[in-house]
């Protein structure tokens, strides 16, 4: 055979797909050598948070939520109510400050953020779930300052135990009205832009998610029974008769069971456990997983500052004791952190990459 046979065809044939083949060799390593190649399919990091064009609507729900938080911080160092010539202020030292101060510093920070276009849904889902607990609660404080003389009875007020005879409001009561208001406009804005608003990541939190909502259920409908019973109110007595030595047990008479209570105040009790259950099953189903830790974080703050403020008025005031409903709420409200920090924490590993 001539020497000349023995070369390839490909140096006889200008064209075909002997001759393309060395041409694309280069481009082919040239993709190989820049890194691993990924392949739709592929194993990749999931945790990849998208997110678009923040609204108007949802940056006027972080102005109006961190304005709420303001008014509520004010709201808590004047008169909250003059009760039968007694004035009632929730703060009267640093302890009551730091309590009362839990939320308000929440609503603040999330807002903040919000209005600047971080992680959005993370802000709206805290705004809807404090909205809603705020209508009831709305609802409870218009009672306390305006129906509540109707029927007058024990009450227990920042750790005081005052007869709801004569009820003056003051600018505490105002100021916390308004900010209550604030919060529920906040609320329902925040319902409206969720829709409008593109946040999405890989789905992380998606293995977790049911065993998440089963536990935010329990925790939901265990708080709603803590509210039904006061979180402070005034001990029994023992009562000894000097003749004979009988003692007898003398029932104390303080505040009202939030559902025994009448007219707005029992409507406002209902409004606030029902709201508190629906936010703590819908909460971990909020997406993207930011979404759900916003709307935990809610429930959260919730039953802490509740917890927190049973206990201040019951080491404030002198014959008022924090009941078993308040350690309940304060538990209650640890268990619903350590779900918001399970959500904010959980990674799942790897999703495929969409082609």
């Amino acid at each position: 055979m001539p020497a000349r046979d023995r070369i390839p065809a490909r140096s006889r044939t200008g064209g075909g797909p002997a001759a393309s083949g060395p041409r694309r060799a280069p481009a082919q390593a040239g993709r190989a050598g820049a890194g691993p190649a990924r392949r739709a399919g592929s194993p990749a990091p999931v945790d990849q948070l998208v997110v678009g064009p923040v609204p108007l609507l949802a940056r006027v729900v972080g102005a109006l939520l961190a304005l709420a938080g303001l008014v509520a911080a004010i709201a808590a160092f004047p008169t909250y109510l003059v009760v039968g010539g007694s004035a009632v202020a929730p703060v009267s030292g640093p302890v009551d400050a730091l309590v009362a101060l839990l939320a308000p510093a929440a609503a603040v920070v999330v807002g903040a953020g919000l209005l600047l276009g971080r992680v959005p849904r993370l802000g709206l889902a805290y705004a809807a779930v404090t909205g809603a607990l705020a209508v009831g609660r709305l609802l409870i404080e218009l009672y306390e300052g305006r129906g509540s003389t109707t029927r007058p009875a024990v009450e227990v007020l920042a750790g005081e135990r005052v007869v709801t005879s004569s009820v003056d409001i003051g600018t505490g009561w105002v100021l916390g009205v308004v900010a209550l208001s604030l919060a529920v406009l906040a609320g329902v804005l925040a319902m409206v832009a969720w829709g409008r608003t593109v946040m999405e990541d890989g789905g992380t939190l998606d293995p977790l998610r049911p065993a998440l909502a089963g536990c935010a259920v329990v925790v939901g409908v265990a708080a709603a029974l803590c509210l039904a019973l006061p979180a402070a109110d005034v001990p029994d007595r023992v009562v000894t008769d000097p003749t004979t030595g009988l003692e007898t047990v003398v029932a104390g008479e303080g505040a009202q069971p939030l559902l025994e209570r009448p007219g707005l105040a029992l409507l406002g009790g209902l409004l606030l456990a029902v709201a508190l259950l629906l936010c703590a099953v819908t909460a971990p189903s909020l997406r993207p997983r930011l979404g759900a830790v916003g709307g935990l974080l809610g429930v959260t703050v919730f039953l802490l500052a509740a917890a927190l403020t049973g206990w201040r008025d019951g080491v404030r005031g002198p014959a008022v004791d924090w009941t078993l409903p308040g350690v309940g709420l304060l538990v209650l409200g640890l268990a619903a952190a350590a779900l918001t920090v399970l959500a904010w924490r959980w990674r799942s590993g790897s999703a495929p990459v969409p082609r």
